[in-house]
């Protein structure tokens, strides 16, 4: 399987507000990178984090081995701690005694189906303390939220 990074991050203006995401994918035997950006309104941190990653793994043409870089601690325990749990009790999570559903689970769910194509490892990165590629990847979601804050003030 072809080695690529996955940088990505998710912003929102309130929350919820305008959101969004952005993404650097980077081919490790190429070296050859593409980044892009989106985003909604109104939307969650939550949401625009999940969605960098989702976006980021479908623009994938084959399987791959991602290495997910990610400043998003919700992401990586849903990754590595929670997904699987959620799965044995049909998307439901553990509140208190009771089980209640996932949030956000249509995207969990996405992504659970992207990794299944790929082989997915999160790194956990540092937010704002100076990783290129997290920085940028902030920038490229703020401003992509800030179109939505200068679209509604028309």
């Amino acid at each position: 399987m072809k080695p690529v990074d996955l940088y990505t991050d998710g912003a929102c203006s309130g929350n919820p507000g305008p959101g969004g995401w952005a993404f650097i994918l980077r081919c490790g035997s190429t070296g050859k990178q593409v980044e892009r950006s989106g985003g909604d309104n109104p939307t969650t941190n939550n949401k625009m984090e999940l969605m960098a990653v989702i976006k980021g793994l479908e623009l994938l043409k084959e399987p791959c081995d991602v290495t997910l870089h990610a400043d998003s601690t919700y992401v990586g325990q849903g990754i590595n701690s929670w997904m699987a749990g959620w799965k044995r009790r049909g998307w439901k999570r553990k509140d208190g005694s009771k089980l209640v559903p996932v949030k956000n689970v249509e995207l969990w769910k996405r992504l659970d189906e992207l990794m299944q194509t790929h082989r997915v490892k999160f790194r956990h990165v540092k937010g704002h303390a100076g990783h290129t590629e997290n920085e940028r990847c902030d920038e490229l979601a703020v401003a992509a939220y800030q179109k939505y804050l200068h679209h509604s003030s028309r």
